[in-house]
């Protein structure tokens, strides 16, 4: 239960997209990795890791001692479905202070009903001059979404007819002034040097584990924190042998990645590129080593839930602990083709990792992910996989305790080890 311990805690260290890549840089940090800067020239030594951040992204990638034949890239995304507040949010009546909030991202809405909650995101603040970027997070149950009493709504709505504007503005309190209150001890500085904010409820839900066997954990924000993190244990415990091992993770997914840090920006393939120039190598030597390279897209997956099992296909249905999901979708909005699968089960085999396999049911459509939008700004051989949840994008959400693993040692078998030959 040690690395479900661990993944608890870097959940509760990531309330927010900007708090998961802090939690990320520490452990890269920790890790003897070094921070490089987009706005300075970049000296890299092989046998070497590094990292660099934008905004809520980050790209981190360890050189091989030799010069490398091929770039092995795990992706995933930092943002989950929220509530973003709005500007000037505190909204007075009928004696009670809310907050007006925006949805971001799809979620299950019902599911954030009487949770305690809280805002984290970042600020920036003017000091002497310079605008300072703050990480806030209040570290307390701040806020809530009062359900209506039963009494008063005999007619349950369906999820998608519940207004965020008239029924999901979370209770801040009684008294009129509590959010100029609470945003000034947030960010530690007075409200007119606050000059701008990224801010979001977050639920305050303690991850757990539980069932019979202690076969199930849930927390916040799974998706996509688990097989980040996930991820990130395998890479920090690979040594690539003959490739550039890359582990990337990308801001606002959940919005559809159209932005500067998001997985259809250049974020990776610029900082490729420019890893690549660092060692010495022109566009055309970059160029042939991506013809060599692989992508894996890791973000959950939709796993059998036994009360809606006509919902599913009639075979490709993963369970919990059943081990790393493989994603098809005809329409490619799951990258995986054949290549892709047989490079990922190869790799599987090699360390005794389970493989399931997922595609929609043919009437029900589903969601997509980073993969496919990565590959239009870096075009490479990739794969679509994912852990095994239930309840997903809902405030809390639930996995099996055995996956995770799984994932870790798919992860350090694909950032150390050479590709399968494909011929």
């Amino acid at each position: 239960m040690d690395i479900l311990t661990d993944l608890a805690n870097f959940i509760t260290e990531a309330p927010s997209s900007y708090h998961a890549v802090a939690a990320i840089t520490r452990r890269l940090d920790a890790a003897g990795f070094t921070r490089l800067r987009e706005n300075e020239r970049w000296t890299l030594s092989p046998g070497r890791g590094y990292y660099v951040a934008r905004n809520a992204s980050v790209v981190s990638f360890r050189l091989p001692e030799c010069e490398a034949k091929s770039i092995h890239i795990i992706a995933s995304h930092s943002d989950s479905p929220t509530f973003k507040l709005k500007p000037n949010p505190a909204l007075w009546s009928d004696g009670a202070l809310r907050l007006n909030v925006e949805g971001y991202g799809g979620m299950i809405r019902r599911s954030w009903f009487d949770r305690p909650l809280s805002v984290a995101g970042r600020v920036l603040v003017e000091d002497g001059g310079v605008l300072r970027e703050k990480l806030v997070y209040l570290d307390r149950d701040l806020l809530m979404i009062p359900s209506l009493a039963i009494h008063l709504s005999r007619d349950a709505k369906p999820d998608d007819t519940i207004s965020v504007q008239g029924e999901l503005l979370p209770l801040l309190g009684l008294s009129e002034d509590g959010w100029a209150r609470v945003l000034a001890e947030a960010a530690d500085a007075a409200l007119e040097h606050i000059m701008g904010a990224d801010l979001f409820l977050t639920c305050r839900e303690k991850p757990t584990i539980w069932g019979a066997d202690r076969e199930f954990f849930s927390a916040p924000r799974l998706d996509d924190l688990a097989c980040v993190y996930a991820s990130l244990e395998g890479f920090l415990a690979a040594t690539p042998s003959s490739h550039i091992a890359v582990h990337a993770v990308f801001d606002n997914e959940e919005v559809g990645s159209r932005t500067q840090q998001g997985a259809e920006s250049d974020f990776l393939a610029a900082t490729l590129r420019r890893a690549c120039r660092a060692l010495g190598m022109d566009d055309e030597a970059f160029a042939a080593l991506l013809a060599d390279s692989f992508l894996v897209s890791a973000d959950n997956a939709h796993a059998l839930h036994p009360s809606y099992a006509g919902k599913y296909d009639p075979v490709n249905r993963p369970r919990l602990n059943g081990g790393v999901v493989l994603k098809r979708q005809a329409g490619q909005r799951y990258t995986t083709d054949a290549v892709g699968e047989a490079v990922f089960r190869a790799i599987c085999r090699r360390c005794g990792v389970a493989v399931q396999d997922y595609a929609n049911h043919s009437d029900v459509p589903g969601g997509s992910t980073l993969g496919a939008i990565a590959q239009t700004q870096l075009s490479v051989r990739a794969v679509d996989i994912g852990l095994p949840q239930l309840a997903m994008h809902a405030a809390f959400e639930t996995m099996g305790t055995a996956d995770v693993g799984a994932l870790a040692d798919f992860a350090g078998a694909f950032c150390a080890e050479p590709l399968p030959t494909v011929e």
